[in-house]
């Protein structure tokens, strides 16, 4: 496991939050996992390809760990070190194998164009440039390759957006998850232009599929 990181006071404060959260981070996370996004995540993961290499981004505790593609080569990152301690643990109580690497999603340090695909589950709510991260994902994805996101966002009721906006500071502060990330504006911002996406509990959870275009002949 590599011990190569970006440090920026952002940064920092977000692996420090990440790192004393673990411990605790699937027993806090549980209900909202039960409920909402357990079998959305195994709908996700079965969008990426049975073989070639996979990136996940923020892999976490490895909640994801047991949705990984049989044939694939995947490697997973986080910013956590004590996050990636427990992702690796997961993994070799299922018999799983991933290249586990202490990294920032802002400044992924892979190749251009490394990846069939890029998966990330409530990651961009967390990365404290999320259209640096994003644009790194997609630089890093082959063309003809899959950005797979599922991320919760701003809701677009006016009312309940307005209260959002109003609880973030709180929020970020309680687990340093933004629950107000406009995702698609920033997916838009990074350069993503054509995505499909698929809205769930009253549009707050977004499931988004894009593919990165193919190279043409150049003549």
């Amino acid at each position: 496991m590599a011990s190569t990181i970006h440090t920026t006071p952002e940064t920092e404060t977000a692996r420090k939050r990440y790192n004393r959260a673990a411990r605790f981070y699937d027993v806090e996370q549980a209900v909202g996992e039960r409920l909402v996004f357990r079998r959305r995540r195994r709908r996700l993961w079965t969008k990426a390809p049975a073989a070639g290499r996979v990136l996940e981004v923020g892999v976490g505790t490895g909640v994801n760990v047991g949705y990984y593609p049989a044939g694939a080569k995947v490697a997973a990152i986080d910013i956590s070190d004590e996050m990636l301690a427990r992702a690796g643990r997961r993994a070799e109580q299922l018999h799983v194998a991933v290249d586990l690497e202490l990294m920032d999603a802002q400044h992924l340090e892979f190749p251009d164009a490394m990846f069939d695909a890029v998966v990330a589950t409530c990651v961009f709510c967390s990365v404290p440039d999320p259209v640096a991260g994003l644009r790194e994902a997609w630089r890093v994805l082959k063309p003809g390759g899959a950005l797979l996101l599922m991320e919760h966002v701003r809701s677009e009721n006016p009312v309940l957006g307005m209260v959002m906006d109003l609880l973030n500071p709180l929020m970020v502060r309680m687990s340093g998850a933004n629950i107000n990330r406009r995702t698609l504006e920033n997916l838009r911002r990074a350069g993503v232009q054509d995505f499909d996406v698929s809205s769930h509990v009253f549009g707050i959870v977004k499931l988004i599929e894009a593919r990165k275009p193919a190279a043409t002949e150049v003549r």
